[in-house]
């Protein structure tokens, strides 16, 4: 089956990849070392030859199901996502006391005695080690976990997404058993000096609680940024494969609640019927509602609905929200009900208060639900930012635009499903906002500055995640960006690393260009025949305009960053 072989393939290739390194040592040492038997000395206890097998094994189960219900558990429960990270940091500190102290490890692995084992006098088998490993063990998120997580995240589990975790987390596991197996013949080949079996369960309870430590102050994530992630390319190619897009369903699980928004073309001229508007899940706050409730698509019927889905750095969205806003404020009284889905595409637009800074700036006054998990996102299979889903009275979706432009329908139709709703209803005239988006392929792309999604780094060198020092290219190609000066990238902006010069280049076509900037300082733009001028930087993440209208169109912006501000990413409209 192809969601086995892709999850088997997602696994191997995560096993190899960089974020596992801090986990190895652990895998290593623990695989050869487990507690004594009752009443026998640590130190002539052999290892069993199963231990690595049964660490896996249960490493494998644990993170399978901690992966796909974790989320909806603690949903069901109302407890912080936050818990189960800090559950298994306190797991890993209490198993590696227990490897200090084997009478107290016995107590832990006690539960799991009635496990297949001929004789329990012969220590322990370690796959309670195993579990304990797994709900701690969290591997690079590539597409398939990715598509993993989302279903764990929205409570969509079938069969197919259960085949798809355990292959990929069997995947995983092969390149840590052979780590494990290899601890475990380096143990049995120093066993003859009995006193050494001591020494090698200390420097494995020692690398326990290293990790446990380790993870409480996301110490494995800057180690990794300090790796180039060598897989991120073969990731990318499984991803985009005929096989890997149909097992992983990229942009959204089918399930029989979206399953006919297929029957909606996109920007289509006329209405259609794509089935009953999939519920709005998973959002973590609502805002613009009365007393913060939470609004249900079932008690609107007999409004039309407009959802659209958004977030508030986002350049096509920017342009977008006037038209929204314009509809809103004409067709609010007579009948038409707009729910903006703000779904963050960066970490800083979770924050309730950027959400609410960016609705003040827009004057957004429709209600706004916060989907920081992405679930109403992916329970609407939807893929872009904006997008406009047009629901009738009755609670059928009807139209589906996905990106900018093609208002003018949208309205259109629009008024249509409320004139239906209420034929006595009489409309005001239409908004006819100006549409402001580009041509296709008129401007340059939307240019990431972070290092989990940067595309056009003209160089020389690497682009990688750490600190680095960067000079610019002789010749710089159309629509790419570079750097000067010492810098520090991280997963989603760079900064300069100290109070020395540090510089963007970049080659842009687009009349108005804005970078999403964040921190505290004074930033220097100079565009290449127009003008220069400083933009104060002041607090959280927002959109700031660097290329004005009397500006060249097309050319080349460079801009100087002091120690403190972080830059995000550049827009072009």
């Amino acid at each position: 089956m192809d969601i086995v072989l892709i999850g088997l393939l997602g696994g191997l290739i995560t096993g190899i990849s960089p974020c596992i390194l801090p986990v190895l040592p652990v895998i290593f040492l623990t695989a050869g070392a487990q507690p004594a038997a009752p009443g026998k000395a640590p130190e002539v206890i052999p290892a069993k030859r199963s231990r690595p097998f049964w660490i896996i094994a249960g490493l494998v189960l644990s993170f399978s199901v901690v992966t796909l219900l974790g989320s909806v558990l603690l949903g069901l429960l109302n407890i912080p996502q936050s818990a189960i990270r800090w559950a298994g940091v306190a797991v890993l500190l209490i198993i590696g006391v227990g490897m200090l102290f084997p009478g107290f490890e016995q107590l832990l692995e006690k539960p799991f005695q009635r496990l297949p084992r001929r004789k329990v006098g012969e220590g322990g088998n370690g796959f309670g080690m195993g579990l304990a490993l797994g709900t701690v063990f969290v591997p690079c998120a590539g597409p398939v976990l990715a598509a993993i997580i989302v279903a764990g995240a929205t409570g969509q589990i079938g069969i197919e997404t259960v085949l798809l975790t355990f292959s990929f987390a069997i995947g995983v596991a092969l390149p840590l058993l052979v780590f494990a197996l290899a601890g475990s013949k380096v143990a049995q080949r120093i066993r003859g000096f009995r006193k050494r079996e001591r020494t090698l369960r200390i420097v494995g309870g020692v690398a326990l609680i290293a990790l446990a430590v380790g993870l409480a102050f996301n110490v494995p994530q800057a180690l990794q940024r300090l790796l180039p992630d060598y897989t991120a390319g073969i990731q990318k190619d499984l991803a985009e494969s005929d096989a890997g897009k149909s097992a992983l369903n990229l942009g959204g699980l089918v399930t029989d609640e979206n399953r006919d928004l297929d029957k909606c073309a996109n920007d289509a001229d006329e209405l259609a019927s794509c089935g009953k508007a999939p519920s709005i899940k998973g959002i973590d706050t609502w805002l613009n509602t009365e007393g913060g409730e939470a609004l249900d698509l079932d008690e609107l019927k007999g409004e039309v609905v407009l959802i659209d889905f958004w977030a508030y750095s986002c350049i096509n969205c920017q342009r977008s929200i006037p038209h929204v806003v314009a509809w809103d404020e004409a067709y609010g009284d007579k009948g038409l009900k707009v729910i903006g889905v703000h779904s963050p595409e960066y970490a800083f637009e979770k924050e309730q208060s950027n959400v609410e800074a960016g609705m003040k700036d827009f004057g957004i006054e429709y209600a706004v639900a916060m989907d920081n998990n992405l679930s109403t996102w992916t329970n609407y299979r939807n893929r872009y930012w904006p997008a406009h889903y047009l629901i009738d009275a009755e609670g059928t979706v009807r139209h589906i635009s996905f990106g900018e432009g093609n208002y003018e329908t949208t309205e259109k139709l629009m008024r249509e499903l409320l004139e239906d709703a209420n034929p006595d209803e009489e409309l005001p005239a239409e908004t006819n906002i100006s549409d402001a988006t580009p041509e296709v392929g008129s401007t340059s792309p939307e240019t990431f500055l972070g290092s989990s999604k940067d595309r056009n780094f003209a160089g020389p060198g690497d682009y990688r995640a750490g600190e680095g020092e960067y000079e610019f290219p002789k010749d710089q190609k159309q629509d790419t960006f570079a750097l000067d000066g010492k810098w520090t990238i991280e997963t989603q902006y760079v900064t300069p690393t100290d109070d020395s010069e540090a510089n963007i280049r970049l080659d842009y076509r687009g009349q108005e260009v804005r970078a999403v900037i964040a921190g505290s300082g004074t930033i220097e733009v100079a565009v290449e025949g127009g003008g220069t001028r400083s933009i104060e930087i002041d607090g959280t993440p927002r959109s700031y305009r660097v290329v004005e209208a009397d500006d060249p169109a097309e050319g080349t912006l460079d801009v100087q960053v002091p120690q403190g501000v972080q830059v995000y990413s550049f827009t072009f409209g």
